[in-house]
Formats: C-alpha cells, structure tokens, sequence
C-alpha cells in the first residue's frame, strides 16, 4: 500500500507540568468527540508543558476547548505520512525534502507494530508550500 501523505493543522495549549494536565486535556477532547491524528506533551522550562493536538476536525477541537476553557495557539501546519512499515519507508520523503533545500525543524513517528507507521515532520511556516510541491501532495 502506498504510504498517504497530507499537510495537517495542529495547535498547542500550555499548562502547568502537574500529573493529570495532559489527561484532562483529552478526556475532555474525547467526551466531545474529537478524534486526534496525533498529540504529543512537550516540557517546556521547569513548570509548563505544551500539549499538541493534532485534531481531524478542526472545528470540534476549537468547540472543545472553548467548552473547557483552554487557550489554543495555532493554526500551524505540519507533514503527517502513514503507510505500511519497511525498511527505508521515510528515505524518498527525506530525500525530497532536501532536494527541494527544506529543512525538517523537528520528527516523530512510530511503528504500530503491525506493520503501519506514522510520522510528523515539522517545518518553518514559509516551508510548509514547498514541502507540499515536493511531496506532490494534492495531486
């Protein structure tokens, strides 16, 4: 199966790095039905962590933490590919990045063990168009 590649708009919110901040967060994202491609928990300094979300639907998120009363920051733009595990699987994207002279900020990814992956791949905002042309999202 070929490996699908999309641009996806992620938010964060800050909270005090307290045990239970980031189970909040999602018990309430979910509680509201708000499914997330992906989240991650950044420490930011000695008392903040940055949660950041990854939402399928936009408007549910927004609706959801305005219910909550969290503050969320964004839209920011992010390269999120999922497809089938192999050995190399991310190379011809990296590859392409770098041809195309776009740096990747930041990655994350993970296997699922069966055989899938995911992976985000964080760039500057002025990158973000060039990115898409060279993966040949959208067409």
């Amino acid at each position: 199966m070929e490996a699908q590649v999309r641009i996806v708009e992620y938010y964060y919110t800050m909270v005090h790095d307290r045990p239970g901040e980031a189970c909040k967060l999602l018990s309430q994202l979910a509680s509201e039905e708000v499914n997330l491609l992906a989240f991650s928990a950044i420490p930011i300094g000695p008392d903040h962590t940055q949660l950041v979300i990854y939402p399928e639907s936009v408007e549910r998120l927004a609706r959801a933490a305005e219910n909550a009363g969290y503050t969320l920051t964004g839209p920011q733009r992010a390269v999120l590919i999922q497809g089938d595990d192999r050995l190399g699987a991310l190379v011809g994207f990296l590859q392409k990045l770098y041809d195309a002279k776009i740096n990747v900020s930041s990655s994350n990814g993970v296997t699922d063990g069966k055989g899938r992956y995911g992976y985000l791949i964080h760039l500057r905002a002025e990158d973000v168009d060039g990115a898409a042309e060279a993966l040949e999202i959208g067409r």
